[in-house]
């Protein structure tokens, strides 16, 4: 069996350092907001290139803390109007409904998946704040007419980021090219953690203040509240973790890299639709490998018979979510035909060459 993805398999990799790691900071009785938290922060920041960093809790609390702060700030407020991808994880629209704003949907380039940069003007209207961009299955979207509109309308641009860690635009890092990040550092993400964790990043200092405060229960001095807050922080358990594993994300993206040019060269079945490999290697870090079919649910029967797991990044779009049926009624039709047809084959670091070609001869076999 190949698995989806060997979780075990790729934190072996770095079981020594992650182990001493661990028993430095159990051995230090120091949990929260301690040394290793600090470290990973500082690499982090100093990877994406940006100004500041802050550990917190998970990714969907990264971007809900962004938008609250900015709330906070005076900058957006609940009724605000934020666009967002149509074809993301729900996970991106709940940051926005959370805070009381509302998420305007917009449809995704078919050969990208991403955002359709051409359709977002259209969609700003008078209570339009910002634009939430999401750098969909580890490929970043973003260009200069996005950083126009952007400008033209005085809105900010916020990245989910949790899928594209080491993506760079124009040698510009994900995460540092609009005006916040979140990331995710769910175990299963090129930067996986041992549990749940994320962070922000940005160049903002009162936001960067706002947001490590609303993440500590409104505080920014003990027992001092100044906000209505809430507790989201990354433990120093995983802060250890991470700090190791940032080491080696590009290594990890590159291995990746690899592995999809191998299945856009040999995955020659004229029913699959194959993603779109970028000009510029870097725009992507392969955090999935997506094909296309309309016949998805037979060929992911037909590659489990063969021994391979295979994913479904999503079967149901936001709009169709029954926690947001106040849109069941939007037509989206670009959306809901990649979820329709989108299926997610293994791709990771540690896949040796014969589950590789298995992979290729069994998808061409279909």
């Amino acid at each position: 069996m190949i698995k989806f993805l060997d979780l075990q398999k790729i934190n072996l990799k770095y079981q020594q350092e992650i182990k001493e790691a661990l028993m430095q900071t159990f051995r230090s009785g120091w949990y929260l907001l301690g040394e290793k938290t600090k470290s990973f922060e500082e690499n982090l920041a100093d990877y994406i290139g940006t100004d500041h960093a802050i550990g917190v809790a998970n990714g969907l609390d990264a971007l809900r803390l962004i938008f609250r702060a900015y709330i906070e700030l005076g900058i957006m407020n609940p009724g605000d109007e934020v666009l967002v991808p149509a074809n993301t994880y729900i996970a991106s629209v709940l940051a926005i409904s959370d805070n009381g704003m509302i998420p305007v949907f917009v449809e995704p380039d078919i050969n990208t998946y991403n955002i359709d940069i051409s359709k977002i003007e259209q969609k700003i209207s008078p209570k339009t704040k910002a634009i939430l961009i999401v750098h969909l299955q580890g490929r970043i979207v973003f260009s200069e007419k996005l950083k126009e509109i952007a400008t033209k309308y005085k809105l900010k641009i916020i990245e989910d980021n949790a899928q594209a860690i080491g993506a760079e635009w124009k040698g510009i890092k994900s995460g540092n090219l609009g005006d916040a990040s979140g990331f995710s550092f769910y175990p299963g993400k090129n930067l996986g953690a041992l549990g749940d964790a994320g962070a922000v990043t940005t160049s903002d200092k009162k936001l960067s203040e706002t947001i490590r405060a609303l993440g500590n229960y409104g505080s920014n001095q003990k027992y001092i509240n100044i906000y209505k807050g809430f507790n989201s922080r990354m433990d120093e358990l995983q802060a250890a973790v991470l700090d190791i594993k940032l080491k080696y994300i590009d290594h990890e993206n590159e291995m990746r890299r690899k592995i999809a040019n191998r299945f856009i060269s040999g995955i020659t079945h004229p029913q699959i639709i194959l993603p779109e490999n970028p000009a510029a290697q870097k725009e992507h870090v392969w955090h999935l490998f997506v094909i296309r079919t309309e016949k998805r649910d037979t060929l992911q029967n037909h590659l489990a018979e063969k021994g391979i797991q295979t994913i479904i990044h999503y079967p149901i779009p936001p709009h169709k979510q029954a926690a947001y049926k106040e849109y069941a009624h939007f037509s989206l039709p670009v959306t809901e035909k990649l979820h329709n047809e989108c299926l997610s084959l293994p791709i990771s670091s540690i896949l040796e060459e014969e589950e590789i070609q298995q992979i290729i001869n069994s998808v061409n076999m279909f």
